[in-house]
């Protein structure tokens, strides 16, 4: 399970294949299956293979990430929102002013069920897995954004494979510089959570 052959078949069948594939018309229990043995498979692999153990880092740097992580908060912040009022302006907060417990209640799923295994399965187990197969960091991150991209297929929607590339780079960095999956996720929360609040959740596919 460690040749080079074999972690590139295992990276174009988890991260080409089976992404492409939900974009097609089948059943969504063979998909919903699909998913649910690859990500057992990447469990798996992380901890017998790899042996990554799933523990807090005792150096991070808590005080650098929140300064540059609320930094680029601000940009994003700035960005979507003149994108949201110039495009669909009554979108704008329109969930957490008009629903806010629904609003409360995706941000909780999404952050702990959704972005959480996303970042175990795109950047713990990709850059742990295939730094090998990329030896150039650079290209390591650009095709994280990339697969990260493509694993947001199956919505058939250019602005959120255009925003998940953009975020792919954002945490593809973040993590590559911390190695840490806590900090990644905390960031991809805050970023995805914005983009809820500030009413893009009916574009990106959030519940409305």
């Amino acid at each position: 399970m460690s040749s080079i052959r074999y972690k590139s078949l295992e990276f174009f069948i988890i991260f080409i294949v089976l992404p492409v594939s939900f974009a097609l018309n089948y059943s969504v229990w063979i998909k919903l299956s699909l998913g649910f043995i690859g990500f057992v498979y990447i469990i798996y692999t992380l901890l017998k293979v790899e042996k990554e153990k799933f523990k807090i880092a005792p150096n991070l740097n808590w005080k650098l990430f929140w300064k540059e992580t609320i930094v680029k908060l601000f940009i994003i912040a700035a960005i979507t929102s003149s994108f949201v009022y110039l495009t669909d302006k009554e979108s704008l907060f329109n969930v957490i002013i008009n629903k806010p417990k629904l609003w409360i209640l995706i941000l909780f799923i999404y952050s702990l069920f959704s972005v959480y295994p996303q970042e175990l399965i795109y950047r713990t187990f990709f850059f742990k897995r295939y730094h090998d197969l990329f030896n150039n960091k650079s290209f390591l991150i650009f095709i994280n954004a990339v697969v990260f991209s493509l694993g947001h297929i199956f919505f058939k929607n250019a602005l959120v494979i255009v925003l998940t590339f953009l975020g792919g780079l954002l945490f593809a960095i973040t993590y590559n510089k911390t190695k840490s999956t806590l900090l990644v996720s905390i960031e991809h929360a805050i970023y995805g959570c914005w983009l809820f609040t500030i009413g893009m959740g009916s574009m990106l596919g959030f519940p409305t």
